[in-house]
Formats: C-alpha cells, sequence, structure tokens
C-alpha cells in the first residue's frame, strides 16, 4: 500500500520532470527524446511503444498519469493502494483510510482530457497534495507496531528508487549534446530535476550557489539532511529495520542488507562516484535496492 502511494507521487514528479524541460525551445523534434527518457527512466517504455508506437508529450503524459493499463501509471498507483487500503482496512486508522478512499474516489471522478497544459502543474501539485494528506495521517495515527515499519520501509524503499531514476534522466539520457555543459539550457534542466524533488531552496540553503552537476548529484545521493537522498533514505531503513527485528525478537537478510547499503553510503564521497562513473553507480544501486524487497519478502514469508 505504502510503496504504491509512493509511487503514484513519484511518476507525478516524474511527469513533472518531463512537462517543465518540454518548456525549453525546441532542439529534439518536439522532445520526443526527453520523453523516451522520461519513460525508460520509470521502467516502462517497451509498454509504452508497444501501445503507440511514436513517443509525444500527450501520450506520454497519460501513460504516466492516467491509463489503467499502465500498471505504473498515477491512476493505476491509486486503485492499488486504495484496494490494498482496504483489504487490510482493520490494521489501518480511520485517518488513514479515509486519506485513502478519498483520493480514489476524486482521482477516478477526473476527466483526463480536462488536465490541458495549462492545469497540469497544479493536478501534479494536487497529486502531491494528495499523498503527502496520507503520509500525515500514517505518521499521526499508526500504531509503532509491525505494520507502521512495513509501511515506511516501503515507502522508503520506493522513494530511493525514484531518486536514483530521476538522477539517471539527467546525467544518462538528458545530458545535451548540442550544447555546453554548465550553460543556460544545462542549468535550466538541473533546476527542473531539484524542484521535481521540491529540492531546489534548498540545495541553496546548503550549497550558497549555482546548479553545479556535483553539487545537485551529492545532494541528492549523499546529502543526510536531504529528506529524499539516498543516503537519507537508508539511515530511516536501518532504524525501521531495526524497530521491526526488535518487535519480532529476530533479525534476517534484510537488515544485514540494510546496514551494508547504509555503511556505503555514509564513506562513499562523489570523487569515487564520478570515478565508477554515475550511471554505473545508479545501475549499481537500483539493483542492490531491488535485492533489499526480495530479503523482506522471503525474510517475513510475504511470498
Amino acid at each position: 500500500m505504502s510503496r504504491y502511494v509512493e509511487r503514484a507521487e513519484n511518476m507525478a514528479r516524474l511527469a513533472e520532470v518531463g512537462f517543465r524541460i518540454a518548456l525549453t525551445p525546441d532542439t529534439s523534434a518536439g522532445h520526443q527524446e526527453d520523453w523516451r527518457s522520461m519513460l525508460t527512466s520509470a521502467g516502462i517504455i517497451d509498454d509504452f511503444l508497444e501501445r503507440h508506437g511514436e513517443i509525444s508529450q500527450e501520450a506520454a503524459l497519460d501513460f504516466l498519469l492516467f491509463d489503467p493499463d499502465n500498471p505504473s501509471s498515477v491512476r493505476s498507483c491509486i486503485r492499488a493502494a486504495r484496494t490494498n487500503a482496504r483489504t487490510v482496512r482493520t490494521s489501518i486508522t480511520r485517518d488513514m483510510w479515509e486519506a485513502m478512499n478519498s483520493t480514489y474516489l476524486a482521482f477516478e471522478a477526473i476527466n483526463p482530457a480536462t488536465i490541458t497544459d495549462a492545469r497540469l502543474p497544479a493536478f501534479i501539485d494536487w497529486t502531491r497534495e494528495r499523498t503527502s494528506l496520507f503520509r500525515g495521517a500514517l505518521l499521526n495515527t499508526l500504531l509503532r507496531r509491525d505494520n507502521y515499519y512495513f509501511s515506511q520501509i516501503g515507502g522508503f524503499v520506493e522513494r530511493a528508487d525514484n531518486t536514483v531514476r530521476i538522477l539517471d534522466v539527467k546525467y544518462y539520457l538528458l545530458l545535451p549534446s548540442n550544447q555546453s555543459v554548465g550553460g543556460d539550457f544545462d542549468t535550466y534542466q538541473w533546476e527542473t530535476i531539484l524542484r521535481s524533488v521540491s529540492a531546489h531552496r534548498s540545495y541553496r540553503h546548503v550549497f550558497h550557489d549555482q546548479y553545479k552537476p556535483r553539487n545537485v548529484a551529492e545532494f541528492l545521493i549523499l546529502r543526510p539532511e536531504m529528506p529524499r537522498s539516498l543516503r537519507f533514505c537508508y539511515d530511516w531503513l536501518d532504524e525501521l529495520a531495526g524497530g521491526l527485528c526488535d518487535f519480532y525478537g529476530t533479525s534476517g537478510s534484510a537488515k544485514s542488507k540494510i546496514e551494508d547499503m547504509r555503511g556505503y553510503l555514509k564513506a562513499m564521497k562523489m570523487d569515487a562516484v564520478f570515478q565508477m562513473g554515475l550511471h554505473e553507480f545508479l545501475v549499481d544501486f537500483r539493483a542492490r535496492n531491488n535485492a533489499l524487497t526480495v530479503a523482506i519478502s522471503d525474510d517475513y514469508n510475504f511470498g
């Protein structure tokens, strides 16, 4: 349930990245390559091409936000989260259920044709507000028992995955080929990436500087005070896994994987990341993050 809520927000954020970048002067035949990178980052490019053939902004946005046949679309994620919430209705609070159910009902009443380019930013903001409402209800009303720990672990595993995907869009797929790195277009892209994770203002508080690739990467990977950074996610995952182990009185491979990744991120320096190659670092992290979900499933018999 919590992973689907987080994923719904993340898909909305990814759509915002694509939409904002598409507002820049057209240098790539309708920004087709920009949208291709968004869909690739979300892991849905093959499904999209099978259904639509050609890439356009309208089709990409509909696929990311509304398509019920795309299991990662915002609509599909909200539906799945609500179904899971209903399944465990007696294990969540009334506030959580009402936040989830009202979001589902409101989303189902939306006609996608009414979400024009002018209305899209407000719609994405609304989506983020609704997921924040559910998250706030969870944090403020749910007992700190196993259901709380599992919910939070799911959310932070999903968030770490999304931060990797958004970073990989910029570094691997959107790096401009016909403009110099550090130019106006490049700077605008970095600002867009930071805006997509609600971090453009907090970045300035930390670095007091222009949007430099090295600093942005450090901010989203290694800074423990940044709520969507990989380091922040694994700091919290370590604490949550510890709570789960205390609750059940046992530990497993998932806790070890979290401790290993947290230690890896704490010791990591940006020089080492760039030496490895940022894309390669992100691919490796995503694989290890995915392996963690398998370990959790094995440890707690989710299979």
